[in-house]
């Protein structure tokens, strides 16, 4: 067994979850306040990766991301190298099949926020990054966790989409799920309840201080 898978999927989910942070809470907040056709299809192609299989979206994602794809050509051209078979392309991916395990939860957490808050601060006469950074921020913050966490467990456990865009490089796009396959395939199932149990227990332990803490330090 070696350490190698467990660096690089940690790595990979602190890279996804991070970039998911970034672009999920300005997503959120537009998509909160909107009732339109085009919120209402933006929300359902957010959602997609929910329903999809895996194979599916990593299926669609290899046309994009492969050398002769709109988005790989581009890749290559600027940064020299494929962005199919390689590290950002696993992150990549990793964002666009986490991305309703982000969004969902800081939809409803803004949807949740008393309206009166946001009127009080406009009418104070705050601007609008004031209100967001001071009222909005704040009130979503076991929102932000709660994404946060169920992104990180998600990219964590991810296998479809990781193999389809990553292939199963050692070192390279080799993530624990693929290990667990790899060592199943050898019967080396020594290997396998290791690697499964580590992951197994990392996500349980993720949940349950993500759960204690919404409950002890944002909980009304």
């Amino acid at each position: 067994m070696s350490l190698a898978p467990f660096l690089l999927t940690f790595k990979l989910a602190l890279c996804a979850t991070a970039i998911l942070t970034a672009t999920g809470i300005p997503v959120a907040l537009w998509l909160a306040n909107r009732r339109s056709l085009l919120a209402s299809g933006l929300e359902a192609s957010v959602a997609l990766p929910l329903v999809l299989p895996p194979s599916v979206l990593g299926f669609y994602l290899l046309l994009l991301f492969r050398a002769k794809g709109p988005l790989g050509a581009a890749w290559e051209r600027f940064f020299g190298h494929p962005l199919v078979f390689n590290f950002e392309g696993l992150v990549l991916a990793s964002v666009v099949f986490g991305f309703p395990f982000m969004v969902q939860p800081l939809v409803a957490g803004v949807r949740s926020i008393p309206k009166e808050l946001i009127e009080a601060s406009a009418t104070l006469g705050k601007p609008w990054w004031t209100t967001l950074v001071r009222v909005v921020l704040p009130n979503m913050k076991a929102s932000i966790l709660t994404g946060c966490v169920l992104a990180f467990a998600h990219t964590v456990g991810e296998f479809g989409v990781v193999l389809m865009v990553g292939g199963n490089i050692e070192g390279e796009t080799r993530v624990v799920s693929l290990a667990i396959y790899d060592a199943v395939e050898a019967l080396d199932y020594r290997s396998a309840h290791v690697y499964a149990s580590v992951l197994f227990a990392f996500s349980f332990l993720t949940l349950l201080v993500a759960y204690r803490v919404n409950r002890r330090f944002f909980s009304a």
